[in-house]
């Protein structure tokens, strides 16, 4: 026979059941209510951004780059190092920063890190150095036509329009990519040449268009120089090798060897002579001069000049015409074929040169021997054929390199205005194309 619970005790569990029921009821509601609204839902998390406490400790706020100095720099994380280059950047820029690309081609800032400060770059006087970059790169480089950027001095870059730090910038940043500019993409990230002087230089310039895929496999290393332990020498006696083992190149030491044997009649008399030799840079001969011996039992005589003769003509290069001079001669006084070519071809297109800086101008053209051709020879245009714009021949017109692209508009308006001051207005050319062209106008 079974025993029932008192009463009370019956109505205690009742009441603990029930009140155990209201909380787990409550909690599942809760939960779910929980569960539904929470910020850590899927979608939320997904968005979550997480903020360093580094950043908290050091966030960084706005600012005008030309307004920062050293330690400003390095509060952003920049290294001493880093920060000196990134002031000496700005020094050759010309002092100011005047667009956040110009400041993003210092290469002491990373891409990445540009990326990061990027958003709080505030030029102050952004409308100001608008104006200031426009005036100043309005200026019109001096460029007088197709160039090899890989060839020109600092004096050809301070020529061409850039300061002498700016010219020093440019020649170091081509040594930085291994003595060459490879590509006008190339030429174009040099941070010293702004985006008006790259499009005023691009069609001038003889590089390809695109940076080849295995540039990196070259790039950013300088060739290293071979140490050489020089030693006493007679430049007299020296051959081709010999010139060689002393650090020249193969064309380099056949230029010097042709240069005393047909130039200097055989014979390095003096240190200047040699000094004079183009392919020897003020750097080598300094190298060179204090173990040079110069004996004068070595100095070739006429007699042994006679010998030489047999071999290869002598020419007298002061007695010859830059406006008839040969291909063959272009060789003897030391350029090679295609320069020489290029030259002679030019020349004959314009049915001859009226000025010199056309033959300094010549594409392939080596300008220091070429300034040194000038300086020893003579200069006659006596021959060139100059005609008026009403009387020029339709094929002349056609075929010179200065007038070909006018040459329809000229037959054009000649046929109803036969007067060349007229026709001139009509043209409307650019100042340095119609100057070109009157050097072969009567």
């Amino acid at each position: 026979m079974k025993t029932q619970l008192p009463y009370q005790m019956r109505r205690k569990q009742i009441f603990a059941l029930i009140l155990s029921g209201l909380f787990l009821l409550g909690f599942q509601i809760t939960f779910h209510f929980y569960k539904k609204h929470s910020y850590l839902n899927k979608d939320n998390i997904d968005n979550l951004q997480f903020v360093t406490t580094e950043f908290l400790e050091k966030p960084i706020k706005n600012f005008d780059p030309n307004a920062l100095d050293a330690k400003d720099w390095q509060d952003l994380g920049f290294s001493e190092k880093q920060t000196a280059t990134i002031l000496k950047y700005k020094d050759l820029v010309g002092g100011t920063f005047t667009s956040k690309d110009q400041l993003k081609k210092c290469y002491a800032i990373s891409e990445e890190k540009f990326k990061s400060l990027e958003a709080y770059i505030v030029l102050e006087n952004a409308d100001f150095n608008e104006k200031t970059t426009k005036h100043s790169t309005s200026k019109k480089l001096n460029i007088s036509g197709k160039f090899n950027p890989d060839q020109l001095s600092q004096q050809d870059w301070q020529k061409m329009g850039f300061s002498e730090k700016q010219a020093a910038a440019i020649l170091k940043y081509k040594n930085y990519l291994g003595g060459s500019f490879v590509s006008k993409e190339k030429l174009k990230d040099c941070f010293i040449i702004n985006d008006e002087q790259f499009s005023q230089m691009k069609s001038y310039l003889i590089l390809p268009e695109k940076t080849p895929e295995n540039f990196n496999k070259f790039a950013n290393h300088s060739p290293s120089k071979t140490k050489i332990n020089y030693q006493k020498f007679d430049p007299n006696l020296l051959d081709v090798k010999a010139w060689q083992s002393l650090g020249f190149s193969e064309k380099q030491a056949h230029v010097i060897v042709n240069y005393r044997e047909k130039n200097l009649k055989g014979s390095f008399r003096t240190l200047d002579d040699i000094k004079s030799c183009f392919v020897i840079s003020e750097e080598k001969f300094e190298d060179l001069k204090h173990y040079i011996i110069l004996n004068p039992d070595n100095f070739k005589n006429s007699n042994t000049e006679k010998t030489f003769d047999k071999i290869v003509q002598q020419t007298d290069f002061t007695s010859l015409d830059l406006n008839k001079i040969s291909f063959k001669q272009l060789i003897e006084f030391g350029f090679d074929e295609r320069a020489a070519g290029s030259f002679v071809g030019f020349r004959k297109k314009l049915g001859g040169f009226v000025n010199t800086q056309q033959m300094l101008d010549t594409y392939n053209i080596d300008k220091d021997l070429m300034q040194k051709l000038i300086n020893t020879c003579k200069f006659s245009t006596d021959d060139v054929q100059k005609y008026s714009l009403v009387d020029a021949p339709e094929d002349w017109l056609k075929s010179h390199p200065y007038f070909k692209y006018s040459a329809d508009k000229i037959i054009f308006y000649r046929t109803t205005y036969p007067n060349d001051d007229k026709i001139w207005k009509f043209l409307k050319l650019k100042p340095e194309y119609e100057t070109r062209m009157r050097w072969y106008i009567k």
